[in-house]
């Protein structure tokens, strides 16, 4: 079945229809759940809601421009919404800290699966401004839009995500160390 023949039946609710758009773009969503959410359970719980407010609103799918565009939008608003509706996002108003431009090599020497569980252990603003700026592209602005801050904060957030990023990065590193010297360490002492 082509792509817009599954838009279509989707449309009309046909769920073995619903059921391949499922088979076809969960591992995508499920990515951009996976960076918005604390944990790998709270994450399936984004991408169901996700899926049903796709399957709700699919409707608004005009066919112009990209469809999994589309999917990727509606999944990111669903998620940033339930953090809306589940706490206020207490975010700060101070000033941005000045940002160091070597965060990208820090990030670079990690396993993706050790940075994005330090990502995931954010506080909630700081995780939603970094995905939205440093993973997805978003500006200041269209942060300060989704989240209904300003677009100073939006900056300040990032750059507390980036020092937080940091801290746990170094910690990180240094546990590695050690635990690579540890059995030295304990040779030479005994």
């Amino acid at each position: 079945m082509s792509l817009e023949e599954l838009i279509h039946n989707c449309k009309k609710g046909n769920r073995q229809a619903q059921e391949q758009l499922y088979r076809d773009y969960s591992r995508v969503l499920f990515g951009i759940c996976l960076k918005y959410s604390r944990n790998r359970t709270e994450a399936e719980d984004n991408l169901h809601d996700s899926f049903m407010v796709i399957y709700e609103k699919i409707g608004q799918f005009k066919n112009k421009g990209s469809f999994e565009g589309w999917l990727k939008r509606v999944t990111v608003n669903t998620v940033l919404q339930k953090y809306r509706k589940e706490e206020p996002l207490s975010l700060v108003t101070e000033y941005a800290e000045k940002i160091d431009t070597d965060d990208e090599n820090d990030y670079e020497s990690l396993s993706l699966d050790t940075l994005l569980k330090h990502i995931q252990e954010l506080p909630d603003k700081y995780r939603l401004t970094f995905n939205l700026y440093v993973l997805d592209g978003y500006t200041h602005k269209e942060i300060s839009e989704l989240l209904g801050t300003s677009p100073g904060t939006s900056k300040s957030n990032l750059a507390r995500a980036r020092n937080l990023l940091r801290e746990k990065i170094a910690t990180s590193k240094n546990k590695a160390i050690i635990g690579m010297l540890l059995p030295l360490l304990l040779q030479i002492c005994t």
